[in-house]
């Protein structure tokens, strides 16, 4: 495995001991398959996908970096899960998609492509690493001045500890439990200073809400638990 101080051990294994089932639309990550089409939605709003060349950061198994790949970007998603990249690639085989992916760091690719994307994707990573400041560094180094960089993450307020982990993880079983641990999660201002610290100026926010009655998500103004924010590199 690529060694990097920025990683938690634990939260690679646990997402890859997974892996077989990432791709599964009714099994543990059916949250994801979920909303992908929501995100995508968004990301559509503030960037022209057909002919970009875009990185999705911690891709996972590959849900978003295919979606975005169906749309005609040139798509590379990476993570430092050498079982997810592996599923990642299988699954790009079986459906016939253009996505690459590799298994570095965004640091280690921001070094090696300085603004090397037109826009980046970066969707419920940060909360699970031990410097997310470092990865939205690289992002922002990783995009061409002008590019969209977009972040998901969880808002750290009670309301999403109530929704995002009592609700989610142990009653409803939306998503596998221990997937969230509330400490990490980022408020809105500090991924805004941060990013602003970066060089990267918001664009947009949106919350992510979820109504249990008819089981649907939707992209709202509440951004108390879940949120999507669109950036651009400024210089």
């Amino acid at each position: 495995m690529m060694t990097t101080d920025n990683v938690h051990l634990h939260e690679i294994h646990k997402f890859g001991a997974m892996a077989e089932r990432w791709w599964d639309p009714q099994g543990e990550f059916k949250t994801l398959h979920d909303i992908n089409p929501l995100r995508l939605a968004f990301i559509q709003r503030y960037a022209n996908l057909a002919g970009q060349r875009i990185v999705d950061i911690g891709c996972g198994g590959g849900i978003l970096t295919e979606a975005l790949a169906q749309h005609g970007a040139h798509a590379l998603g990476i993570d430092l899960s050498e079982e997810l990249v592996d599923i990642a690639d299988l699954h790009g085989l079986e459906s016939g998609s253009t996505a690459r992916y590799q298994k570095i760091s965004a640091e280690a690719l921001a070094e090696q492509e300085p603004a090397g994307f037109d826009h980046l994707t970066c969707m419920e990573m940060l909360e699970h690493v031990p410097d997310p400041g470092s990865i939205i560094t690289a992002c922002s180094r990783l995009v061409k001045p002008g590019g969209k960089v977009f972040f998901s993450t969880l808002n750290r307020q009670p309301k999403a500890y109530l929704l995002a982990i009592l609700a989610a993880e142990h009653l409803l079983q939306m998503v596998p439990k221990g997937t969230h641990d509330y400490k990490t999660f980022i408020k809105p201002s500090e991924l805004c200073q941060t990013a602003r610290t970066a060089g990267l100026s918001l664009q947009g926010m949106v919350g992510i809400g979820y109504n249990p009655l008819n089981k649907q998500f939707s992209l709202g103004k509440d951004i108390g638990v879940n949120y999507i924010a669109v950036f651009e590199r400024t210089g």
